[in-house]
């Protein structure tokens, strides 16, 4: 770990810290206040935390999935005024088959913070920028609080997904700002009880549920409620997006107060997503779905750059309780509406013209499809 001009102290001391050495990349955390006792787990990160500024400084025997791997805690609690950087700026002239040969699976990056069965753990008031792929994970976890962060890696930088939840529960994010090149929360199989507020997101892909279902496997979600969220500059607003040939369901999702600006598909439900290294043989028509049933969209406003709403729900189970009111769009530029629905067997596509100043959809879908 290098540690720039900073104090990462892992238990508050009141001994003054020692004084960093000019020259000197690496330090003991020991020095600046870590008990490493297996009690005091509190951390706190006044300064900044640099990532190996290249691949050649990662162990070569073992590529990390991870940079920072937390493990098996509860009542952990990272906070402080500091930065977590992972330099990726530097990776990003590196070629794929260079990526391929120093990373431990091939082509795939770091995640740079990442908690695995963690209980009650809690991040707050730190940034985390530049990460190799995803900033912020939480995987096989509960009892998880995020308040007050700021996640930022530039728009065109591929799977920065912002925070990553995956078989986690009981989750409260709130008053955080993310941007990033992918997903600014991606919510994943396993989740159940997720709740944000007050999140800012720009750029990136929005608030996703998914991919979900994906090689026919099983994927469940279920009450996650989203208030409060502003995106701006991205490529989708709030979305659930499953696999086809999956199975499980995603149910009570909510989202509200939601405001977009310059977004290109503000609500989308895709039950046919395909990621672009799928295949053609991955992407091809199945008989089963993920279901998807107890959607709410409730004060949904701003403008947008393609289409305001997309719903492409699977004939083999498609979408059930799914519901818009006060649902409001501007367009960034005139653009065409195009609104697929298939749901109870009732196959449907229309599309007209929207005027370019102004487009309403007030109180639609209030009926369950």
């Amino acid at each position: 770990m290098l540690i720039a001009g900073a104090i990462l102290c892992l238990v508050a001391s009141t001994a003054p810290a020692p004084a960093l050495s000019a020259g000197r990349t690496t330090f003991s955390v020991s020095s600046f206040g870590a008990a490493g006792n297996g009690i005091a787990d509190d951390s706190e990160i006044d300064g900044d935390v640099l990532a190996p500024p290249g691949m050649g400084y990662w162990p070569k025997a073992r590529r990390p999935l991870q940079w920072l791997n937390f493990k098996w805690l509860d009542g952990f609690t990272i906070q402080g005024t500091g930065t977590v950087d992972g330099q990726s700026t530097l990776l990003r002239s590196v070629s794929p088959a260079n990526v391929s040969q120093h990373w431990y699976i091939s082509g795939v990056k770091p995640t740079l913070i990442r908690f695995y069965s963690s209980f009650n753990v809690s991040v707050r008031n730190i940034r985390i920028t530049n990460s190799p792929q995803c900033h912020l994970k939480f995987d096989s976890s509960g009892g998880i609080k995020v308040k007050n962060i700021t996640i930022s890696s530039p728009g065109d930088s591929l799977n920065t997904d912002g925070i990553h939840l995956q078989n986690t529960r009981d989750v409260d994010i709130r008053s955080s700002s993310i941007g990033c090149g992918d997903d600014c929360i991606s919510i994943q199989t396993g989740c159940s009880n997720v709740h944000m507020k007050n999140i800012n997101c720009n750029p990136g892909h929005g608030i996703s549920l998914g991919g979900l279902g994906k090689d026919n496997s099983l994927a469940c979600v279920s009450d996650v409620f989203a208030e409060h969220i502003n995106v701006e500059n991205a490529l989708y607003g709030v979305r659930i997006k499953t696999w086809q040939g999956g199975k499980g369901t995603v149910r009570n999702i909510t989202f509200s107060n939601v405001r977009v600006a310059n977004v290109a598909t503000p609500i989308a439900i895709d039950q046919f997503y395909c990621d672009a290294g799928g295949g053609g043989a991955r992407c091809g028509n199945r008989s089963d779905a993920v279901g998807i049933t107890g959607v709410a969209y409730r004060r949904v406003a701003g403008t947008y750059t393609y289409q305001p709403v997309r719903l492409a729900c699977s004939d083999a189970r498609p979408c059930t309780g799914v519901s818009m009111a006060d649902v409001r769009r501007r367009t960034a530029a005139a653009a065409l509406l195009e609104v697929v629905r298939r749901g109870d067997g009732d196959d449907r596509a229309d599309g007209h013209r929207l005027p370019a100043e102004e487009q309403w959809i007030r109180d639609a879908f209030n009926q369950a499809i």
